[in-house]
């Protein structure tokens, strides 16, 4: 009589490890509660970061570690350039009739651009997430395809609520801090590269830390078959399932990737803008010259 059959691989026992990778663990594990059920969810606790890494590049090779970055690569360039863009508009509208900009106006301006730049590309920002955790896609329009056959035109927008919510809040906190601490310091340090970065890096890590849980709600509500509609369903519903520490799974690989991308982000708009205005003075200052020797 045969023995019993052998346990499988561990990569057989989890339904969905193809969908470990770097840039995706943060999403994976956001929806980690939401997708496992048993002893499938029993095992994916038990996938560590270095095991994840390795098991996706058994099961998909080098390319498994970009998987879902080509929504994320058409994505950024209007969602950073709206973003940059719609904040110093925003800032002109919040200005005082004096031409000064309070903290609350600062706080306004950059929730403003953060939920202008987020409505503007989110379709994306949903088509990333499923491509990257669901299993049995493979390219961004067969993801889109399926959701326009089976859950129609609206699941592009699931979870849009708790995105504005949380971008809202990240963007004010992040481009305010920027803003008042690079304000404050001596003159001679606001104009070089290293103290833009440093303040980049110090906004955009307080502002991860407060914001991320909506961040882990809103990824929870745009999976398929979420069984939250509202954000008022998905907190208690993560919080009894998962209890609080819930809210920040993934938390640090998504810091490793995010904060440095923030950082540099707001670092260029800075010194691009200092270089403009540099560019605007000396224009100026030709003119002037050229116009009194006409004179």
């Amino acid at each position: 009589m045969a023995g019993p059959p052998p346990p499988l691989p561990l990569c057989s026992q989890l339904p969905t490890a193809p969908s470990y990778s770097f840039p995706r663990i943060p999403f994976v594990l956001q929806t980690h509660g939401l997708r496992a059920t048993g002893a499938a969810a029993a095992a994916k606790k038990a996938i560590g970061f270095v095991e994840a890494i390795t098991l996706i590049r058994a099961e998909e090779g080098i390319k498994g570690y970009w998987k879902g970055n080509l929504p994320q690569v058409i994505r950024i360039i209007p969602y950073s350039a709206v973003q940059l863009f719609s904040y110093e508009v925003y800032k002109k509208l919040f200005r005082k009739k004096d031409g000064e900009l309070s903290v609350v106006g600062r706080l306004a301006a950059g929730a403003c651009a953060g939920m202008t730049s987020t409505f503007v590309t989110y379709p994306l920002d949903v088509l990333r997430l499923r491509l990257a955790v669901e299993p049995g896609c493979s390219t961004m329009s067969q993801v889109a395809l399926n959701m326009l056959r089976e859950e129609g035109m609206a699941s592009f927008y699931n979870g849009l609520g708790p995105s504005l919510l949380g971008i809202a809040p990240y963007i004010a906190v992040n481009f305010c801090i920027f803003d008042l601490v690079k304000k404050s310091l001596p003159e001679k340090y606001q104009r070089r590269t290293e103290s833009s970065l440093a303040t980049a890096l110090i906004s955009a890590t307080l502002a991860t830390l407060t914001c991320y849980p909506l961040d882990t709600v809103r990824r929870q509500m745009q999976m398929k078959g979420s069984p939250y509609n509202t954000v008022f369903d998905a907190f208690p519903g993560i919080l009894e399932r998962d209890g609080f520490i819930g809210f920040y799974r993934g938390f640090v690989p998504n810091a490793l990737k995010n904060l440095p991308n923030s950082s540099i982000r707001l670092t260029t708009f800075d010194t691009v803008k200092s270089l403009i205005k540099a560019g605007q003075k000396e224009l100026q200052s030709i003119m002037e010259e050229n116009r009194c020797k006409v004179v």
